[in-house]
C-alpha cells in the first residue's frame, strides 16, 4: 500500500510503499486489550501494603480471663477486630506484572499499526529534524499539519532540536523507533512515523 511522505509544511516529498504484513493486518480489539493490560501492569509500582497482625507494635497482653469475665475468649488486641490491630489478608508488596507471548505482543503491535492506517490517522514524515529546537516556531507548523494529538517516531535516535521543541507542547510525544509501544500508539490520535522509522518497524516485525 502507497502512502504520501510529507515535510513539516505538510507539502508532499514523495510516496512510500508500506508492508501489507505489518501495516495491512486485521484490527483485533482482544489483541489489542491483552497489550494494553500487559504494559499497564508492567509499569504498576505494586508497593501498595498494610500492616499485618505480627506487624503490629502492640501489647501482647491476653485482653481479659479466659473464663468467667463474661466476654469473648480474645488474646491480644492485635487481632484484626479491634481498632489499631492488624488489617486481615491486606494488600502486600507484590509484582502485577503477568506473562504474554512473543508472537501475541508483536501481533499486537502489527494491529495497533494497521488500526492508524485502516483510521486515516498515519502519517510519514520525511525526517524528524528541527534545526532552532523553539516550540513558538514548531506551533506554526503544527496549525499547517492540523494535527492535536500525535506520537512522533523516529529513527534509532531522536534529533535533540525536534524533541525540545516538543517538549512544552501538551498532547505529543517524541519517541526513537525502538520505543514504540502499542499503548503509546492508541493513546495519541495521529501515529506520525518518519522514513526511518517505518523502515525499522517493518524490519523487526516481519
Amino acid at each position: 500500500m502507497k502512502l504520501d511522505v510529507i515535510n513539516l509544511d505538510n507539502k508532499k516529498v514523495e510516496d512510500i510503499d508500506l508492508s501489507k504484513d505489518v501495516f495491512g493486518v486485521e484490527v483485533r480489539t482482544d489483541i489489542l486489550a491483552r497489550m494494553v493490560n500487559y504494559q499497564l501492569a508492567k509499569r504498576r509500582a505494586g508497593t501498595h501494603k498494610t500492616k499485618g497482625r505480627s506487624e503490629i507494635d502492640y501489647t501482647k497482653k491476653k485482653v481479659g480471663k479466659q473464663k468467667g469475665g463474661g466476654c469473648a475468649r480474645h488474646g491480644a488486641r492485635s487481632a484484626p477486630q479491634f481498632r489499631g490491630g492488624g488489617k486481615a489478608f491486606g494488600p502486600v508488596v507484590r509484582s502485577h506484572a503477568h506473562d504474554l507471548q512473543k508472537k501475541v505482543r508483536r501481533l499486537a503491535m502489527k494491529t495497533a499499526l494497521s488500526s492508524k492506517v485502516a483510521e486515516g490517522k498515519l502519517v510519514v514524515l520525511d525526517a524528524a529534524v528541527f534545526a532552532s529546537g523553539k516550540t513558538k516556531d514548531m506551533v506554526k507548523h503544527l496549525e499547517k499539519l492540523g494535527w492535536s494529538s500525535a506520537l512522533i517516531v523516529g529513527g534509532t535516535e531522536v534529533d535533540a532540536g525536534f524533541a525540545n521543541a516538543f517538549s512544552n507542547i501538551v498532547g505529543f510525544d517524541v519517541l526513537p523507533s525502538q520505543g514504540a509501544n502499542v499503548y503509546d500508539i492508541l493513546r495519541r490520535d495521529t501515529l506520525v512515523l518518519t522514513k526511518d522509522a517505518v523502515a525499522q518497524l517493518e524490519a523487526r516485525l516481519k
